[in-house]
């Protein structure tokens, strides 16, 4: 998929293109780039504990470092302009998260937020450039608003990823398939005569669940719908792939057959209004269409697996169910008394904020409350599988509650009542 609009900058200080020409490598690195923005993310957030708000600040800091340096180029070069994506894909998913888990804002919200910001970006970028097409990428002024663009359509393409999965309850591998369905649908639109800068960003948006969803059957555990080879390694295997696609890219320079010759490069033949008007009909059928399978869906009874993402595995078949009483005696037996006062006095401070109607810092205290059972989940898990499980169901009805857009003061009360009860501390 290619876009075919270019228009020259009326202004001096041109630059050969700052990306590259979008040939099949362009969207097979892009989606190797989406799945390392999960995957990553996850593995710094996550498997080594810094926590939610920490990474996102250490890769906003990165992500400012790399995209000074692509930004200070004057051509394309492949090494740094897909660092750039990858980082920047990395913050998106981050940003995303920062609101659904910190702020508490639902994923259906922060989706009509990051497309509202995405529109304004495009306006304002058609409005002064008069073009959306990545071909026309040689100014400062361009390459700007491209940059801003594809840092929303990161957060975007994660909110409306977890927000399917959230409405549909759909495993890694079967979530897999209606991105890429909708993907092939716009390829052929586009070959069909659909307007190409439309069908572009159609596409970049898409390739962004596609990606998530791909790292998280490959990442997650087979008991939870995934493959089991875990962030670290699906991270590693995705970092290798890229870097070895960008040395081929820079050796065989296939990506920029095109690109180095600007925006004074050759335009495609413009496609006929006519098929231009029926391919945007076909498009918005497609989108009701959509529209109306997640709402199917979210009708059936399932569980959201973007909930349960990152729960620990079961303890394996035989292993006996616990009562309340008795996973309390277990954790007090064989778990440090310093981690069950950790969570006790956690759970004890966001009841307090709770009780008086503070929803922003008993937001923000129950993500410590999250932040330090993933921090200790190898070890008490290790120490005694049943009851850890036992308490993991009690803190998702906990984070659920006081994260809700719309809190139920007897419901958050009553789920960290009862974990409490369960940690000793009524």
């Amino acid at each position: 998929m290619s876009t075919g609009e270019v228009t020259a900058p009326p202004f001096t200080g041109r630059m050969l293109s700052k990306v590259p020409e979008i040939t099949v490598w362009f969207w097979v690195i892009k989606i190797l780039c989406t799945t390392v923005g999960e995957s990553f993310a996850d593995f710094i957030n996550v498997a080594l504990g810094v926590g939610l708000v920490p990474t996102a600040i250490i890769f906003t800091v990165v992500l400012a470092v790399v995209l000074a340096a692509q930004i200070r180029l004057r051509r394309y070069v492949p090494a740094v302009y897909w660092l750039t994506v990858v980082v920047m894909s990395i913050s998106g998913t981050l940003y995303t998260d920062l609101l659904t888990d910190q702020a508490g804002v639902p994923l259906w919200l922060s989706a009509v937020v990051f497309s509202a910001v995405l529109a304004v970006v495009f306006g304002i970028w058609y409005a002064k450039e008069r073009t959306l097409s990545i071909h026309s990428i040689v100014s400062l002024p361009r390459e700007a608003f491209y940059w801003l663009a594809v840092l929303v359509t990161f957060a975007l393409g994660t909110a409306l990823g977890d927000w399917t999965l959230e409405l549909t309850g759909w495993g890694p591998g079967s979530s897999i398939l209606l991105p890429l369905a909708l993907i092939g649908i716009v390829t052929a639109l586009w070959r069909f005569g659909a307007d190409p800068v439309l069908a572009f960003w159609i596409a970049y948006i898409l390739t962004r669940p596609l990606g998530a969803n791909t790292g998280d059957w490959l990442g997650l555990a087979p008991d939870e719908g995934g493959l089991g080879l875990g962030t670290l390694t699906t991270s590693i295997v995705f970092l290798v792939a890229i870097l070895v696609t960008v040395v081929y890219l820079s050796i065989s320079k296939a990506d920029i057959a095109q690109s180095t010759q600007g925006a004074s490069g050759p335009t495609p033949p413009a496609a006929a209004p006519a098929r231009r008007r029926a391919a945007l009909g076909i498009l918005a059928v497609v989108a009701a269409a959509t529209i109306a399978l997640l709402v199917f869906t979210n009708s059936l009874p399932h569980a959201s697996v973007a909930a349960e993402k990152g729960s620990a595995p079961s303890c394996g078949p035989g292993s006996a169910a616990l009562t309340q009483a008795e996973a309390q005696t277990a954790a007090q037996a064989h778990f440090p008394a310093t981690d069950i006062e950790e969570f006790r006095t956690i759970a004890s401070d966001t009841l307090a904020l709770v009780q008086k109607g503070d929803k922003s810092a008993a937001s923000s205290r129950v993500t410590d409350l999250e932040t330090a059972w993933d921090q200790k989940q190898d070890a008490l898990n290790a120490a005694d599988c049943a009851a850890w499980n036992y308490i993991d169901k009690q803190i998702d009805p906990v984070l659920s509650a006081v994260r809700s857009h719309a809190p139920n003061p007897a419901t958050e009360q009553k789920t960290l009542n009862n974990l409490l009860r369960t940690l000793g501390g009524a």
